[in-house]
């Protein structure tokens, strides 16, 4: 927690979803951080011990989709929660690292919130063993 606000890191290729994305963040009182695709994502992880939730696009440019970063954030970082949003995929829950939300977009707003609460909040498990 960045002076007692949740450090949220958005990830998507797409810039005006992205900052979209960031907005809604800001907007419900978190500090947002971003990264256009998972290799930014998990040098921004590397670097900092703040980031308490990760919101990720799937289908993005590089070394891996947003899916195979959640398990690699699971992994390496086990608190940390895991938001996956696709506008092209429809994935089943269990595709995805225990305790992760999916969305297709394009999303509620007033959803994407809801469930960055929750899982802030420790409502949702966030399936890790820390």
């Amino acid at each position: 927690m960045n002076n007692g606000k949740a450090v949220v890191l958005v990830v998507e290729d797409s810039a005006i979803i992205r900052l979209g994305a960031v907005d809604l963040v800001l907007a419900a009182g978190y500090v947002a951080l971003q990264a256009s695709n998972a290799d930014e994502a998990i040098a921004i992880l590397g670097s900092r011990q703040d980031i308490d939730l990760v919101f990720t696009d799937v289908q993005m440019p590089g070394t891996m989709d947003g899916i195979k970063l959640s398990h690699y954030i699971r992994k390496r970082w086990p608190p940390v929660r895991l938001i996956v949003a696709s506008g092209a995929a429809i994935l089943e829950e269990s595709s995805l690292p225990g305790g992760s939300r999916f969305f297709s977009k394009p999303y509620d707003d007033h959803s994407i919130t809801l469930a960055m609460a929750l899982l802030l909040s420790g409502e949702i498990p966030d399936g890790s063993t820390a």
